[in-house]
């Protein structure tokens, strides 16, 4: 009966990558099995090229090629020998770990202020003393100041942001104690207030006299 001949997908072979379907499948496991070696790199070729026909406007991108080749050796489950226009991935290559990215922030428990204040700080260590230096200092101490706010909070005291500064600065700009203000807070969160459409209100149509 026919019905003997039928086949279920759990009973089949897993796919490595789903997406080209079991006849891709197929094609690469009978590469696999060729023995000439001219022969299977023609079959190759042709299995690369119907990749290619499944996303036609991507089949000519060099770096794309790369990613079907890859994709080839993924899904022969890397046994199949063959000579690939681009470097051959490994098991090995493929289950390599990526190194550890480092976080850019040096301080991690001032993630609020950003790296441009860490930038900021050593442009302004890198000047000599006057004026201009000065001037940049509390530039930097007020856009701190604005940074911390937007931290959702709505208040912070001068003497913290001095602290933090000399902190961030290794000591080398010391704002502590100083007699100068920096820009009042209501001032920082008043463009992260949300404006309010009080001028806007509905208008109602007058109905008329109410029916009984």
């Amino acid at each position: 009966m026919i019905i003997d001949n039928l086949e279920y997908n759990t009973e089949r072979e897993k796919l490595i990558i789903p997406e080209y379907g079991r006849h891709m499948q197929k094609m690469i496991n009978y590469a696999v099995s060729i023995e000439d070696k001219e022969e299977r790199n023609k079959v190759a070729r042709s299995i690369i090229a119907v990749m290619g026909n499944l996303q036609p406007h991507l089949r000519d991108v060099p770096e794309f090629q790369h990613k079907l080749w890859d994709q080839l050796f993924i899904m022969s489950d890397f046994k199949l020998d063959v000579e690939a226009p681009f470097p051959v991935l490994t098991k090995e290559k493929l289950q390599e770990r990526p190194e550890p990215l480092n976080y850019p922030q040096n301080f991690p428990k001032y993630r609020f202020y950003g790296n441009n204040i860490k930038r900021m700080i050593d442009v302004a260590n890198s000047w000599e003393e006057g004026d201009l230096k000065t001037a940049l200092t509390y530039t930097i101490a007020n856009h701190m100041k604005k940074c911390y706010l937007n931290w959702n909070k709505d208040t912070v005291e001068d003497s913290v942001i001095f602290d933090h500064l000399f902190e961030l600065s290794n000591g080398k700009i010391n704002l502590k104690g100083s007699k100068e203000d920096l820009t009042d807070s209501s001032n920082l969160l008043r463009g992260k207030k949300k404006k309010t459409n009080s001028g806007s209100k509905k208008s109602y149509r007058s109905r008329g006299k109410k029916r009984y």
